[in-house]
């Protein structure tokens, strides 16, 4: 059964009863202040409902907006429909390109999603929409919910749409949990690593001593007094009057230079960028009480990858994982699964061959193995550019033997990247589908074709079109790495509450960091292993249901520590 929520006027939520036929079987308005007791007793209820059928499935326009207040008032939801997340995945999967949904005119519910920090611009504009279009009402949440249904039951592949749009909501759940829960977090561990590292903590906007250091040994060895480091065109111009020939400050250029100043130059760079990133300002704004609450954002990347508002909790440096601790009586599951990529690329082709280098080992030994490759460096380096379409250096030396050992799996990139070139759409696993590219990119191509199309038009359209085809190439495998990971996660979370009973979520095994491949669950130290392994059995079942039968395997270390360090 599920509930639909919505909110007609200010201070009431009207909840909606649709059976599973999609027919509306009650409904009734909550005083908003109400809510959580109503939802609380819905979900106390299902215990006494064996059809799952008849257990509550909340439906709302958005998790991020409903499901905070809810959690604040220590009422969890097992199940729900996030409709905005669902309505951009079917207005773009060409599953459902024929739906009435896909084919109606831009409205309220397609509003550009505010994509966070760490998604390329070029990526974002999945839609644009005029000023009309965003004043317009949006269609009720019952409306948009019917319009859902309808444009699942008639796509092309139903079972498919039905579980990504469950893991997506199911991920959505999860992002709200774990902001609320936060990573556990030493202040104080962070603090004495920085100060390992720089020196004691500067004044404001001081520079810490260690950088200084490394500051007047950069003007010496450059003979530029006044140079600040922190400026990359002055550093740029000091390099080439010290008659260096550069083009950059980029470190792999600086690196392939023998020169005094090279040494404190990188070693600055490296630590600048901890220090913006990670450093005492981000201390004191994103950890507060021994916890560091990112703000995770589901679906923030166009291949469905989360990105976060604020915190990079993408992209915490290992410098500082010693500052992640397990509370006192508490231990961390950290958790991540090898070679998660080419795996999901072996059963998305269907490659017996690169199944079966992977199983029960290392997918890269095994490809060695093969004889493929003489050494697991070289495997890496192929099968990142098989997915990433590099095409030069020792990335395309290795191609061609790549090919003839695993031609299903290249076969399919290939293709992928083919169809991106020519500007048409490629789809996940599970139906998420690749926007096309922009208006730009039409008139670049266009102009290429013209009569009057000049050398350089045509050079500018191949390589816009290469462009676009290495992002297409690797949407098909992200895409559906992602999917793979929201289903390991949500069946991770139903794991970790039955192993807590009728625990508050803070005081049962929980779900508190995720980044692609990888999660952090926080649990009783009387548990840990049992949650350990649940995350095993996860990527178990993650892998089933994208691919059934076929036997390509997802492979999880589970480490039970103290500290997110201890795990690498």
């Amino acid at each position: 059964m599920h509930l639909v929520l919505d909110r007609p006027s200010p201070g009431s939520v009207l909840a909606t009863r649709v059976a599973g036929d999609g027919t509306v079987i009650g409904e009734q308005t909550i005083p908003a202040g109400e809510l959580a007791a109503f939802v609380a007793a819905e979900e106390a209820d299902k215990g006494e409902k064996t059809d799952k059928a008849d257990r509550p499935r909340w439906v709302w326009s958005d998790t991020r907006s409903w499901y905070p207040p809810l959690l604040a008032a220590g009422v969890r939801v097992e199940r729900c429909d996030d409709l905005q997340l669902s309505h951009t995945i079917l207005r773009l999967s060409t599953l459902s390109a024929g739906s009435a949904l896909a084919t109606a005119p831009l409205g309220a519910w397609d509003a550009q999603p505010a994509f966070a920090e760490e998604q390329p611009a070029s990526h974002t504009a999945l839609f644009d929409l005029d000023e009309q279009a965003h004043g317009e009402q949006a269609p009720s949440a019952l409306e948009e919910f019917q319009a859902q249904r309808a444009a699942v039951s008639g796509s092309t592949a139903p079972g498919r749409l039905r579980l990504l749009l469950a893991a997506e909501s199911a991920g959505a759940l999860i992002a709200v949990e774990m902001r609320a829960a936060g990573l556990p977090y030493s202040a104080e561990r962070h603090d004495a690593l920085l100060t390992g590292l720089f020196g004691p903590r500067p004044p404001a906007n001081g520079r810490p001593g260690v950088l200084e250091d490394l500051a007047a040994e950069l003007r010496a060895a450059l003979e530029s007094p006044d140079l600040n480091p922190d400026s990359p065109p002055e550093v740029l111009k000091a390099l080439k009057r010290a008659g260096l020939m550069v083009t950059s400050t980029r470190s792999w250029e600086l690196r392939e230079i023998d020169h005094p100043a090279i040494a404190p130059l990188l070693r600055y760079k490296k630590l600048s960028r901890l220090l913006s990133a990670n450093g005492w300002t981000w201390l004191d704004t994103w950890v507060q009480d021994g916890r560091f609450h990112p703000d995770y954002v589901p679906g923030g990347v166009v291949t469905g990858r989360w990105a976060t508002r604020g915190g990079g909790a993408l992209q915490l440096p290992r410098q500082v994982r010693g500052a992640v601790v397990a509370d006192p009586g508490w231990k961390l599951v950290v958790a991540d699964a090898a070679q998660l990529e080419p795996r999901i690329l072996t059963g998305l082709a269907g490659d017996q061959a690169m199944a079966a280098a992977g199983r029960g080992k290392d997918l890269y030994e095994g490809i060695v193995a093969s004889g493929a490759v003489e050494e697991r460096s070289q495997a890496k380096v192929a099968m990142l550019g098989a997915m990433y379409g590099a095409t030069t250096g020792e990335s395309g030396r290795l191609m061609p033997r790549l090919t003839r050992a695993f031609p299903r799996a290249i076969r399919l990139v290939e293709e992928a990247a083919r169809a991106g070139e020519r500007g048409e759409v490629v789809t996940s696993r599970l139906g998420r589908s690749s926007p096309r590219p922009g208006g730009s990119w039409a008139q670049t191509q266009a102009a290429a074709s013209a009569p009057d199309s000049t050398e350089a038009d045509e050079r500018r359209a191949r390589s816009q079109a290469r462009d676009w085809g290495r992002f297409t190439r690797n949407f098909v495998v992200q895409g559906s790495a992602a999917e793979w990971a929201l289903c390991w996660m949500a069946d991770l979370r139903q794991r970790l509450t039955a192993l807590g009973g009728d625990a508050p979520l803070l005081q049962s095994p929980h779900l508190v960091y995720f980044l692609h491949d990888e999660v952090i669950v926080h649990a009783p130290a009387e548990l840990a292993e049992q949650a350990a392994a649940a995350v095993v059995a996860s990527a178990e079942a993650a892998g089933r249901l994208l691919f059934g039968t076929f036997p390509v395997e997802f492979p999880v270390t589970a480490a039970v520590v103290d500290t997110y360090a201890e795990a690498k």
